[in-house]
């Protein structure tokens, strides 16, 4: 079985919690400490086993062996990749059966995270996750005054479109916003544009 490691809590000195989103589910795996055990960090992919406990409703994780990224070495990359896959615990963590969509969209992100702008890929990638969960609003209304937005268009938390004005934020061009939407390409976005994405992507999925 493989997955991504969204969550590592420490308990009892150096053992841990695990949670880790898989093809199908979320996984949330014990792993006692071990001298002979491979690191395991935040954002590795790995492949695993699970090993049924009579004790607790927690699984042991167990024979992991960690899947690398041909950027793994590069801590600004890995730093970015962290950041971004945290986030999916907190969104996804009372959730039960997740399908494999989540775990498809990390798995792209993660082959195009050192061909482009982490940044880029991460936007990109989270509006395939809000047109997913039907929470892309690609109507142009401005979500603190109802009114239409004819000009420039801000974003607050989830992307909610606001004019400039309203929440006082960064303004994206609507050209731009609008290739992404469609497309899910950030290609028309500048630098700026994709740095006030990003901020607002590490407010929560």
């Amino acid at each position: 079985m493989q997955g991504f490691i969204i969550n590592l809590n420490r308990v009892k000195e150096e053992d841990l919690i695990v949670t880790i989103i898989t093809r199908d589910s979320l996984e949330t795996l014990y792993r006692f400490y071990g001298a002979r055990h491979g690191v395991i960090n935040l954002g590795f992919k790995i492949d695993f086993e699970i090993e049924p406990s009579s004790k607790t409703t927690i699984g042991r994780l167990k024979d992991v062996i960690h899947i690398g990224y041909p950027w793994i070495n590069d801590y600004k990359k890995l730093q970015l990749w962290q950041n971004f896959t945290a986030l999916f615990y907190k969104h996804l963590k009372e959730s039960e059966d997740i399908g494999s969509f989540y775990f498809d969209l990390l798995e792209e992100a993660s082959k195009q995270w050192n061909k482009q702008n982490p940044k880029r890929v991460a936007i990109e990638s989270y509006t395939k996750l809000l047109e997913h969960e039907g929470r892309l609003h690609t109507d142009m209304h401005c979500f603190l005054c109802s009114r239409k937005i004819d000009e420039k268009i801000s974003l607050l938390r989830a992307y909610l479109p606001t004019h400039e004005l309203c929440s006082h934020t960064y303004p994206i061009n609507s050209f731009a916003l609008e290739e992404l939407y469609n497309n899910k390409s950030s290609l028309f976005l500048d630098d700026k544009e994709v740095q006030r994405m990003w901020n607002i992507l590490l407010e929560g999925l």
